[in-house]
């Protein structure tokens, strides 16, 4: 049996982050909010937020060059796309984004639909963690 001692030293917590508080991205498309973050409470392994499309509303086709990701739909049903393969992601479904996976999120339903998401491990610069491979939303004329 192993035995992990537990620190000594006091931890620090990071603070609860109401969704209501975290601003909404919509860059890629939907309402993105990144609740958990390595700036919102010091997170060193990820990030977890949430995403919310309306009926209409794409994520644009992006990839992750250093994180997996993991996207639980809470409510609601999509189209998702990965590499190229398309599979509907309904109520209480979860995939898992492997590291370097191109998705994209379409709401081709009349109702909307909800998820939670977490990426990790952080790329070593914010701006290294996404490469888009389509125009923005509002460059497409997509909502």
């Amino acid at each position: 049996m192993t035995t992990i001692q537990h620190p000594t030293a006091k931890v620090r917590c990071g603070p609860t982050v109401s969704r209501a508080d975290a601003a909404p991205n919509r860059r890629r498309g939907g309402d993105i909010r990144v609740l958990l973050s390595p700036t919102s409470v010091g997170a060193t392994a990820g990030f977890m937020g949430t995403l919310t499309l309306e009926p209409g509303e794409v994520v644009t086709e992006h990839w992750h060059p250093y994180s997996e990701e993991f996207l639980y739909c809470v409510s609601g049903e999509v189209l998702v796309t990965l590499d190229g393969e398309e599979r509907r992601l309904g109520g209480e479904q979860a995939v898992h984004i492997p590291i370097g996976v191109r998705h994209r999120i379409v709401n081709d339903t009349a109702e909307q639909a909800f998820f939670v998401f977490l990426a990790g491990p952080l790329a070593p610069r914010p701006e290294l963690g996404h490469v888009d491979t389509e125009p923005s939303p509002g460059s497409m004329g997509v909502r």
